[in-house]
């Protein structure tokens, strides 16, 4: 009787073990990693967009200085905080003159404090490329 119990009693704690607490099993692990890969690749790709759509290919290139710096350059420059997110933003929208040289950046007064920040945000995230 006392070895049914001790059985008993193991398999119920290995049962309560399997089950864990509120820990992700790796699966879930995976598929949130994947969904937060695709909610970047598409803020990526709605920043790609935009860019595209405006005149920025114009004077920047992603690796390489054209009339204004690399995207890689900017985003060495600064910190993705908020506030830098925003006052670059601020920067596309009014344009700017004097950080990278004379010439002045274009201003794109119709675009959005949320678009440009999503171009920022885009910009900043090519640190390390």
């Amino acid at each position: 009787m006392k070895k049914l119990m001790v059985v008993c009693a193991l398999g119920a704690g290995l049962m309560i073990y399997a089950c864990g607490g509120n820990e992700s099993k790796p699966a879930e692990k995976k598929e949130e990693a994947a969904s937060k890969k695709s909610v970047v690749d598409a803020d990526a790709e709605k920043a790609l967009t935009m860019i595209g759509s405006l005149d920025c290919t114009t004077c920047h290139k992603i690796s390489e200085k054209n009339i204004g710096p690399a995207y890689t350059e900017v985003a060495k420059k600064y910190e993705a905080t908020d506030a830098v997110i925003t006052d670059l933003a601020n920067k596309v929208i009014k344009g700017g003159q004097g950080v990278w040289g004379s010439v002045p950046m274009t201003p794109h007064p119709n675009l959005s404090l949320d678009s440009a920040k999503v171009m920022v945000k885009y910009i900043l995230s090519l640190k390390n490329q």
